[in-house]
């Protein structure tokens, strides 16, 4: 005997697709085709306006992240600071650094202290290079260009994003609003069909 050939099998795309095709079949209703129709602009709106999306808000956000890094770099400085203490850290703690005080002078020759970041093992006396705000404040380095160029491309994957979000809330707006009216058209139907099943003789 013959092996039977196995049907081959569906997978969700293709029973996705099978259940929206803009064919004859009497079975598939207006609104089924309606929703095909609906679905395949929102995926052409997708395709068309992702691009566009991510460079808009990729160009703005990096416009924004320049402009804070100017602004960054010309407001703070390095300055030499000195360990004065460093907290007791076991050694197999797997820590690559420790928080640390450290003494500075700033630009205006007032001296700060504060603490900030060191690696493991720095010893009290050591000197280390910190930031400082002209007000002698400790801050964080200035954003990098690979730290621009990062948020840039956050800044376009959430353009993508939004533009997805957007599109999907309208589809399922559409869709919501045409089971609305199947589930209307079904009860119709059943109100017609339905007494003459259940009619007893």
């Amino acid at each position: 005997m013959g092996k039977r050939r196995r049907a081959p099998r569906m997978t969700f795309a293709s029973r996705f697709a099978r259940g929206r095709r803009l064919d004859r079949n009497p079975l598939r209703r207006a609104s089924d085709r309606a929703e095909t129709v609906v679905l395949t602009l929102l995926m052409v709106a997708f395709l068309a306006g992702a691009p566009l999306a991510a460079l808009a808000s990729g160009a703005q956000v990096h416009a924004r992240a320049e402009r804070t890094a100017l602004a960054q770099q010309a407001s703070r400085h390095q300055v030499a600071a000195t360990v004065e203490e460093v907290p007791l850290v076991p050694p197999n703690s797997g820590n690559v650094g420790t928080a640390a005080q450290v003494r500075w002078t700033a630009a205006n020759g007032k001296a700060g202290t504060g603490w900030t970041s060191v690696p493991l093992g720095t010893a009290v006396g050591a000197k280390v290079s910190v930031w400082a705000t002209p007000g002698g404040q400790l801050t964080s380095p200035p954003l990098t260009g690979s730290q621009v160029k990062d948020l840039t491309i956050l800044g376009g994957a959430a353009g993508v994003g939004a533009v997805a979000a957007l599109l999907a809330l309208c589809g399922l707006t559409v869709r919501w609003s045409l089971d609305r009216r199947r589930m209307a058209a079904w009860d119709v139907d059943w109100r017609t069909t339905g007494p003459r099943w259940t009619t007893r003789r």
